[in-house]
């Protein structure tokens, strides 16, 4: 059964064609797979091996494509109807012979699309340099566009009832993050923290059913917190060293990413002290600025302002925007808080910040995860905005 009633599947299909009018595009061919979730519900591991969605302006429904072993997740997630499931044989996969969009190529002809104007997501993590060289090969009178992040505009700006899947994924978030204060010791092994990280991710709530995260945890301790974006070893954690924190909890696949720095000692570095404060100020001035008719780089430029008395830089963005997915990211490729980008703030926009800081002596992370009201913004989650010490 798919998540949301059919009628929402409909809107989101009406205003991607919408989109695709405005772009001259005839058809769509959608291989992100929170695209593909987002437009039909499609739900599957499957992302490993080619499939696709294609979106006509001449059909009601999109077709799903994809492997013949997939198919019957697709008839059980999505909303679709049998004609438009199509699968293709075995011998498509890993063969060096033949690829699956030649039988993605052969459908288009067969529903008479092949003369048109088609988009294809150029910079989408699993549409590859042969997926389009094959798609260009065999349908020689289609023109083709690029179509990249156009359902992902779509996406930026969230139902209610999207909204009320990211508050029970900032319901998981707060769990995530207790049991890694919890967890996170000296004399602990990183990966055992992790694994209970992980556990209770997967457990969600008494409510609510956890779900994988788009981006595994990342725990950088020690001399790792430097930088973001590290996992987890073996290692023991020391006492007298910090620990950076960036989790989520997924509900549905909709994210609520949740980040705090953990100090295992009584007195932290006075750098550390002083970036935090300068961190936490900073962020909580930004978040009582954010509201809808102001636009992303507004948002940069507050962030800015508000820690101008510092000697603080963030050369990288402040946030950006956030919803389903699914890996390598849980960011939505669209909204990015950083100079020069006019996009203008509306209600129901749901946006991650976070003002991670890395020298070359300490780090200091901390995040909001947020969306937008009518009058200004609202978190998806209670949590406390300090650093933590142990």
């Amino acid at each position: 059964m798919p998540v949301f009633e059919k009628a929402e599947y409909s809107e989101r299909v009406r205003k991607t064609k919408e989109a695709m009018q405005k772009k001259g595009i005839d058809l769509l061919v959608v291989s992100q797979p929170a695209n593909m979730n987002y437009l039909t519900g499609y739900d599957g591991w499957s992302f490993y091996v080619h499939q696709c969605l294609l979106v006509s302006l001449q059909q009601e429904e999109p077709m799903w494509l994809g492997r013949g072993m997939d198919a019957n997740g697709a008839r059980i997630t999505t909303y679709l109807s049998e004609d438009n499931i199509r699968e293709y044989a075995d011998h498509y996969v890993h063969s060096t012979e033949r690829h699956p969009m030649n039988f993605v190529a052969d459908v288009i002809k067969e529903k008479g699309w092949d003369k048109g104007t088609v988009g294809v997501e150029m910079d989408q993590f699993y549409f590859t340099h042969r997926s389009y060289v094959e798609l260009e090969k065999d349908l020689p009178n289609a023109k083709f566009v690029d179509g990249n992040v156009l359902v992902n505009w779509v996406r930026a700006v969230k139902s209610d009832a999207e909204i009320e899947l990211m508050k029970r994924a900032g319901l998981i978030a707060v769990k995530v993050m207790d049991t890694a204060i919890e967890n996170i010791n000296v004399g602990v092994r990183e990966c055992d923290a992790a694994a209970e990280i992980a556990r209770t991710q997967y457990k969600g709530t008494d409510q609510f059913a956890g779900d994988y995260p788009a981006i595994v945890p990342l725990m950088m301790a020690g001399e790792a917190t430097k930088t973001p974006h590290l996992t987890w070893s073996e290692k023991v954690y020391e006492k007298d060293e910090a620990v950076l924190l960036e989790l989520s909890g997924a509900y549905r696949h909709y994210h609520a990413p949740i980040a705090r720095t953990i100090f295992l000692g009584s007195n932290p570095p006075q750098l550390m002290k002083d970036t935090a404060e300068v961190v936490m100020d900073g962020l909580q001035k930004t978040l009582d600025f954010i509201k809808p008719g102001i636009t992303a780089e507004d948002v940069e430029a507050k962030w800015r302002e508000a820690i101008s008395h510092s000697t603080i830089v963030k050369e990288s963005r402040l946030g950006y925007s956030i919803g389903v997915n699914y890996p390598p990211d849980w960011g939505e490729q669209t909204i990015s808080l950083r100079p020069g980008d006019k996009t203008v703030l509306r209600k129901n926009m749901a946006l991650h910040l976070i003002p991670g800081i890395w020298y070359d002596d300490v780090g200091f992370e901390i995040d909001a995860t947020i969306y937008l009201t009518e009058n200004g913004n609202e978190s998806f989650y209670d949590y406390p905005m300090k650093m933590f010490t142990k």
